[in-house]
């Protein structure tokens, strides 16, 4: 916050924060669930980094990937309830391990956090969102039309849609259009520094007066 009002703009309201929405993103998960479109896999990370396949192999399928929908519902809670230890258990999503996006592969939509405790939620939601989930539903919640992000989010653009697109069509979305994302690359200025290193050597070498000099 004290960044963007650094650089001159305000915005419309509260400061909004993903987990303002931890109860309709976990609510979205268990329709996923209900749908068949994620389930609750219990692979050890290093299993999860071999099933994942490369760039030029396809990945594997979870040996948890067909488990009962009945089964993810309640391993699900449990987890949200507290009763799943870190790195037991995960929420993905369904979506294929042979796709060509390694992104689109099965992605994580839920992990359990014990430690550190939530800097806004505390205790209260040991389940978090990824970043994947979280970040074009919130979006959309707040009807963001442009989703602003660096370019090596490129590759998350695909899922960012399918995530939406799916909680769209069961009626848990309201906004007028569906945000989109789009990637830039790092400005680049013509005898002008922009490097944050270069600029911290140049301040803390005493070239310059300080940072707004």
């Amino acid at each position: 916050q004290e960044d963007v009002r650094w650089l001159g703009f305000e915005w419309d309201g509260e400061a909004r924060y993903a987990s303002d929405y931890f109860d309709k993103l976990y609510s979205w998960a268990k329709v996923f669930i209900e749908r068949d479109w994620a389930y609750v896999d219990e692979l050890s990370a290093e299993e999860l980094s071999q099933y994942r396949g490369t760039l030029t192999s396809p990945g594997k399928d979870s040996p948890f990937r067909n488990r009962a929908v009945a089964e993810s519902l309640l391993i699900f809670e449990r987890m949200r309830a507290g009763e799943v230890k870190q790195g037991a258990a995960i929420l993905r999503a369904k979506i294929g391990m042979d796709n060509r996006n390694v992104i689109m592969r099965d992605p994580v939509m839920y992990r359990v956090i014990e430690h550190p405790p939530h800097p806004r939620t505390n205790s209260e939601w040991p389940v978090y969102p990824s970043y994947d989930w979280a970040h074009g539903l919130s979006d959309a919640i707040e009807e963001v039309t442009h989703s602003v992000c660096t370019l090596e989010f490129n590759s998350h653009n695909e899922l960012y849609d399918w995530f939406n697109e799916r909680v769209l069509s069961v009626g848990g979305l309201t906004c007028a259009a569906l945000p989109r994302q789009h990637e830039f690359a790092r400005l680049e200025m013509t005898y002008i520094v922009v490097s944050n290193r270069k600029l911290r050597r140049l301040v803390e070498g005493g070239f310059v007066d300080a940072w707004d000099d």
